[in-house]
C-alpha cells in the first residue's frame, strides 16, 4: 500500500510540474535596450520558420524614433516575402510609452496571416515584412506616422504612440 502511494505521489508530481503556467508574457524595462529572445535548438521544416518560443520585448530608454527600425534578430533561410504574398507570422506587440504588451499571437493561440500590400494591417508591419525571409525574426520600431497615428487604438494604444513589434515569419505562399 506505501508503495502504490509513493507511486501515486510521484506521478502527481510529474503532472503537477508538466502543468505549470506556460504564460510567458512579455516584460519590459528601460533599464536594458536589448531585445532578447529564447530559442529552441529543435528545428522544424523551412515552411514553418523552425520551431520558436515567444520572444521578451525590452524597450529601449531615451525618445523613440522618427522611422521605421528594422532590426534583424535571426535572418530566415527559406522564401522572402514581397508585396502581393500570403504570409503566416507569429507576433508580439508592445508600446513604446507603455511598456506593455498590448497584442500577442502567441498569447491568442493562432498564427496570423495576411496578404502583404493589401492595405489591411499598418503601413509599419508592410515595410517591415516585406524582404524578410522564412524562418526569420525582426524588430521594429514603428512610429505613430507608420502605426495609428494621433488616434491611436484605445484603449490598448494611446495617441502617437511608437510600437514595438518582434516578428517571426513562418510561411510565404
Amino acid at each position: 500500500m506505501k508503495r502504490l502511494a509513493l507511486i501515486l505521489f510521484a506521478c502527481l508530481a510529474l503532472v503537477a510540474a508538466g502543468c505549470g503556467s506556460d504564460d510567458d508574457s512579455s516584460t519590459s524595462s528601460s533599464e536594458s535596450t536589448a531585445t532578447s529572445t529564447e530559442s529552441s535548438s529543435q528545428s522544424a521544416p523551412e515552411s514553418s520558420g523552425g520551431k520558436k518560443t515567444k520572444p521578451k520585448v525590452t524597450v529601449p530608454s531615451g525618445a523613440p524614433p522618427k522611422q521605421l527600425e528594422i532590426k534583424e534578430i535571426e535572418e530566415g533561410t527559406g522564401a522572402t516575402a514581397k508585396a502581393g504574398d500570403e504570409v503566416t507570422v507569429q507576433y508580439v506587440g508592445v508600446g513604446y510609452d507603455s511598456e506593455e504588451e498590448f497584442d500577442s499571437s502567441w498569447s491568442s493561440g493562432a498564427p496570423f496571416p495576411l496578404t502583404l500590400g493589401a492595405g489591411l494591417v499598418i503601413p509599419g508591419w508592410e515595410e517591415g515584412i516585406e524582404g524578410m525571409k522564412v524562418g526569420g525574426r525582426r524588430e521594429l520600431v514603428i512610429p505613430p506616422s507608420l502605426a495609428y497615428g494621433p488616434e491611436g487604438r484605445p484603449p490598448a494604444i494611446g495617441p502617437n504612440e511608437t510600437l514595438i513589434f518582434v516578428i517571426d515569419l513562418l510561411a510565404v505562399k
